[in-house]
Parts: C-alpha cells; structure tokens; sequence
C-alpha cells in the first residue's frame, strides 16, 4: 500500500519530496482572505469508546470536559479575533467524540464562533442515536444547529453485535424527529461488513428514510491497525459490487448523489465537513487548512487545555504544502463530492486544471472514470469505486500512520509521509 501511495504522491507532485509534517507552527493564522473556509469543532468525550472507531476520543469524565469546553472556547476567540472582523464562513460543525455529552455549552460555544465568524450555510452536529431525545433536540435547535448527523452505523442486531453498539429502535427516532424536525437529517451506516449482503443494506437505507433521515452516508468499513476491532475489511470485488449496487439503488429512489458515499431524498440537504476549499479547526485531533498549510492538533484532551492555558494554539504538527502538493490536496477532497470543477480550481490556483493535469484527466476519460460536461469532471460509477478503493490505500497509507503516532504522542517531532 505505502509503495502505491508513494509513487502516485511522485507522479502527481512530479517530485520525490514526501509530506513532511513538523512540529512547528504559525501563532498567526493567515486565514482572514480565505474564501469558502469552513468551521470544525472536535468534542472528544465519549461514554464509552468503540472498538471500530478510529478518531480522537476519551471516556467522558465532567472536570476535563468542564476545562476542555474552557480551552475550547479560548482557542476560538484567539483564533477568531485574528481576522479583523466577523469572517464570512460557509459552515460550522461539530464531530467527536459525542458532542451531545457538551450539549448544555454548545450555545456558548456557538455564541464564541458567531463573535467572530458569519456562518450562512448552517450549523450540524454529530449525534449518537442514544441522544436522538426531543429534550436534547430541542437544546439543539435553540442554539442555532440546523443539521444532525446520526451515527446508526446499522439498524440491525447482527451487526451492532459486530460493532459492539446497542439496539437502536427507528420507531423512537422518527418521533422525536417529528418533534423537533431539522433541515438535514443523515444517518450513518457502515458498509463492507463481514457477511453484509445488499439486501441488509438496502433494508438500512429505507429504514433510514422511513424513520426521518433525508440524508444517509453509508462509509466503508476501515481496518486500522491501531482499533481494536477484531473484524476484517471485504474482498475489492465484494465492496465494489455492494457500492455500485447502494448507488443505483439510491439513484433509481430518486436520491441525489452528494458524494462517494452520501445520498439525499431532498434538495438542499447535505452534511460534509470535508468538501471546503478551506478550514479552520478547534479541539483536539481538528486540522486546519490554509492555502499554504495543514495543521493538526494534539490529540491529549490534557495537553490541549495546557497548551491553550498557557496562550499558546495546540498545534502538534504543520505541514507546508508545495504547490502541487496543495493541488493534490485539493483535487483529492474536493473529488470526494465526485466532480471537480476546472473554474474553481483555476479561481484557487490562477492556473487551468487541464494545463497542470491534462494527461491524468484524459486517461480517465479514455479509461471510463469520469466524463467531462461544461467544464466539469464528473465520475462514473467506475471511476467512484476507483476513487474509494484508492481512498482506502490512502487512508491506510497516511492517516493510519499520522493518527497512530499521535495517539501515543502528543506533539511528535516530525512525521515523514
């Protein structure tokens, strides 16, 4: 995997020179003329930890969440008042962790983020089914969030056995979500599972429609080395049947496709933290992407509150990009929504897309992975499958690597990817 990764890294940065990650960083943030800059904020608290999940997280304890939401909000307020005024932002979200664990200081915590930022297309935040509660949702909606993201991951006993994860009962969920109704309502599910067939993936989805989501992202399960997970990925062949198959069902449902792996039963609604040109992130694990830099922040819930105790943002390592390995980054994520426009990219980059990878755009139209319309690439299904397998390789390859390291570290000195 690392060699595949490696020699793509080559060919598209048309440079041997690998991401160099330090553990320098900016104090200043060169972030106030950014446009399409998007909001992250990382709850790391969990009430108990997955065996599956991969991302940043501790058991709930009360006094280090009470200090933490403390830190949170002063790394907001230093970071905000560096733009000189309230910054226009496409998005805020919230991801864990259980964000619901803070629920009664998300209305502080978004009144720092509105002090220095214009948020116009939305507030969401990632909830755990066990806090899908018409008192909870409530909370929520008077604080200003407008999109829920709901981790079901599946509905159905054998794989929540799997998973480790309780019963979820769809029938509670639908009635609180008529109670309190939000524009976008996803719902999480993994996909790839050991034995997982189409037909329980579809019973998923239409549970998930049925039950009040107009949104379902459905991921592909991930073996990372660091989880304790005792499950193993599917075979290529296996999980590309099963995602063709989720795509043209959905698609023949009437659904848009938002993304690889996201589908909506309503214009409008959409969760992504992902596809923004750029972002600032807040908490622990959240990164920051700039258009010369990614930073990523401690992962220590404790070594966060100290460092921003003691005035200092918690970065833990700064990558400065070179300009094709910022193209890279950008054509990478932004491919994830399955089309890349070449007038947005030259309004980033001042450059046509077609002069810097017109070689590699024309093989996947000769190969049958995207087809170009009006001056966009839009991926077939083909070339959707490609897109994730190869995601899979780069997953493992990079972020496996960085997050496994930053688990045991809290501010490595450097990592070579």
């Amino acid at each position: 995997m690392g060699i595949i990764t490696s020699l793509t890294r080559m060919w598209l940065t048309r440079s041997p020179k690998p991401f160099l990650f330090t553990g320098e960083f900016d104090q200043i943030l060169p972030f106030a003329d950014c446009g399409g800059l998007g909001l992250y904020i990382h709850i790391p608290f969990c009430r108990s930890i997955c065996n599956f999940c991969p991302y940043c997280k501790t058991v709930y304890d009360a006094e280090l969440c009470g200090r933490y939401i403390d830190a949170l909000i002063r790394e907001i307020r230093m970071a905000g008042a560096q733009s000189g005024g309230r910054k226009e932002v496409t998005s805020l979200y919230f991801g864990g962790g259980t964000p619901a664990l803070a629920a009664g200081r998300l209305a502080e915590i978004i009144a720092a983020v509105d002090d220095h930022f214009a948020v116009t297309q939305g507030i969401g935040v990632e909830l755990h089914p066990d806090d899908v509660t018409v008192p909870l949702l409530r909370t929520l909606k008077a604080a200003g969030v407008t999109k829920i993201s709901i981790g079901v991951q599946s509905f159905q006993e054998k794989y929540q056995t799997l998973l480790g994860r309780g019963a979820v009962a769809p029938s509670a969920l639908s009635a609180a979500l008529r109670e309190v109704p939000f524009e976008t309502v996803s719902m999480d599910f993994i996909f790839a599972l050991p034995g997982q067939t189409f037909d329980d993936l579809r019973s998923d989805i239409d549970l998930a429609f049925a039950s009040g989501a107009n949104h379902v992202a459905i991921y592909p399960f991930i073996d990372f080395t660091f989880t304790a997970s005792p499950l193993r990925p599917m075979s290529k062949r296996e999980k590309r049947r099963l995602l063709d198959r989720i795509t043209s069902y959905c698609l023949e449902r009437g659904c848009a496709r938002t993304s690889i792996w996201t589908f909506s039963s309503r214009a409008g609604a959409g969760y992504s933290s992902m596809t923004r040109d750029n972002f600032l992130g807040f908490g622990c694990s959240a990164a920051t992407l700039l258009r010369e830099q990614f930073k990523i922040n401690t992962f220590s819930a404790e070594e966060y509150c100290r460092r921003i105790e003691s005035g200092q943002l918690p970065t833990s390592l700064t990558l400065r990009f070179t300009l094709r390995q910022r193209m890279v980054y950008y054509l990478f994520w932004t491919a994830y929504s399955t089309r890349v426009d070449e007038r947005e990219f030259e309004r980033f980059f001042g450059v046509p897309l077609k002069k810097m990878y017109g070689l590699e755009l024309n093989a996947a139209r000769l190969l049958g992975l995207a087809a170009r319309k009006d001056g966009v690439w839009q991926m077939t299904l083909k070339g959707a499958f490609l897109y994730h397998y190869y995601e899979s390789f780069y997953t493992l390859s990079y972020i496996d690597k960085m997050w496994g390291i930053m688990r045991q570290e809290a501010f490595p000195e450097r990592i070579v990817l």
